[in-house]
């Protein structure tokens, strides 16, 4: 499996997690903030410790963070911080072939920002270099932590599709960390849910009911259908 989490915790953010994500899965992982949705991305990529468990990771991982925008003073253009990714763990000074960084701007529609700085690029336009970053080494799991911040509706979509046809073409298992569903709710296949008390892992259809996040919150909480959007209230 390319992730795998045994009897793993953080505590006190949360713990007992058994999780096995397969090659081509959507893993969609939701919860309130300050639950520790983030934290779990960071376990994989072992930049935070569990206090519990194991994890391990079969294969390159791509990793897509949260907006966070780049100073306007920075030197860099798209073409450079996609070919940072790329460069990792090669010899000194040697430069990673060109073609390989405009197959990954390619990817995900960014060509025509190669030689833009990306200090200058709108909050969405930066988001398509991070993605292009995230797929430049062929990764085997794509860990995704609110990708679809400061984009706009059709880019949102554009992005999804993006996702959803690299796990088909590429076998690559996606953990997509997300506030809101909807956007991804024709792709994904199981959900992790997280809150203060507890976890529950399965499909959309299993998780993402009144009975289930009632009993999850420990409070009431009502899922609506309205015109194939989830509500939750």
């Amino acid at each position: 499996m390319p992730l795998t989490f045994r009897d793993a915790a953080v505590k006190p953010l949360w713990s007992d997690l058994n999780l096995e994500v397969a090659p081509g899965e959507f893993l969609a992982v939701l919860g309130s903030n300050g639950v520790g949705k983030s934290t779990l991305l960071n376990v994989a990529l072992g930049t935070r410790s569990l206090t519990h468990g194991s994890v391990q990771v079969d294969g390159p991982v791509g990793y897509i963070p949260q907006q966070r925008m780049f100073d306007p003073q920075t030197p860099l253009r798209a073409k450079d911080l996609v070919g940072l990714a790329l460069a990792h763990g090669v010899v000194k000074n040697r430069r990673p072939p060109a073609h390989q960084v405009a197959a990954a701007l390619e990817q995900v529609g960014a060509t025509g920002l190669a030689d833009r700085r990306v200090g200058e690029l709108s909050g969405g336009q930066q988001q398509l270099i991070r993605q292009a970053q995230a797929l430049a080494n062929d990764p085997r799991v794509l860990l995704c932590d609110e990708p679809l911040l400061s984009m706009d509706l059709r880019a949102q979509q554009r992005t999804v599709q993006l996702l959803d046809q690299r796990r088909r073409d590429h076998n690559t298992a996606v953990v997509f960390v997300t506030h809101g569903i909807n956007p991804i709710l024709d792709v994904t296949d199981r959900v992790l849910y997280i809150t203060p008390h507890g976890h529950v892992i399965g499909s959309v259809e299993e998780i993402m009911t009144s009975e289930t996040l009632s009993a999850l919150y420990r409070t009431e909480v009502k899922v609506l259908n309205v015109d194939g959007k989830l509500v939750v209230v």
